[in-house]
């Protein structure tokens, strides 16, 4: 069992799979099917602490967003845990997050945002040449355009705010 469970492509493969199903939103990775495909041999009843373990390591690692500074020492303590990882998990580990930290990053932004987000800003200062009262023509008046648009959909959502400021 020690000896599948160390295997790097199985353990990359397995991380991917994690990686699809917490940050991507892909729900038909299930526990069943990263057992069957990446670790057929391994029992139920062993491979699920594995999973549980690999879930959290990656759960804390992207949690805290680490750079690679971090990740190594977060990486060196758990291979010197108790019923922590190997030295050559930690690779694999290492090796992941730095081909796909970015991704997972940029995932969970966008999945923390609620709502509409700045899309563009646009302004200019003007000169009143016309008012009701003649002491305001010539006053300096600035004017704001917001674009407000939810983030990764198209520009039929997109709103614009005027805003005159005098």
């Amino acid at each position: 069992m020690a000896g599948e469970l160390e295997s790097c492509k199985a353990l990359s493969g397995l991380l991917n799979g994690l990686a699809q199903e917490a940050f991507h939103g892909h729900p038909g990775i299930t526990e069943d099917l990263l057992r069957s495909q990446l670790y057929p041999e391994v029992p139920p009843e062993e491979f699920r602490p594995f999973l549980a373990k690999m879930r959290g390591i990656l759960k804390s690692i992207a949690s805290a967003d680490m750079d690679f500074n971090q990740l190594e020492a977060f990486l060196t303590a758990q291979t010197k845990k108790q019923g922590g990882i190997t030295s050559d998990q930690a690779a694999v580990i290492s090796k992941f997050w730095k081909n796909h930290k970015m991704k997972i990053r940029e995932s969970l932004m966008n999945q923390s945002r609620w709502d509409s987000g700045l899309r563009g800003l646009s302004w200019r200062i003007d000169s009143k040449s016309q008012s009701r009262h003649s002491a305001q023509i010539h006053t300096p008046v600035a004017i704001m355009e917001l674009e407000i648009g939810k983030s990764g959909q198209v520009d039929v959502e997109r709103r614009t705010l005027k805003m005159n400021m005098e």
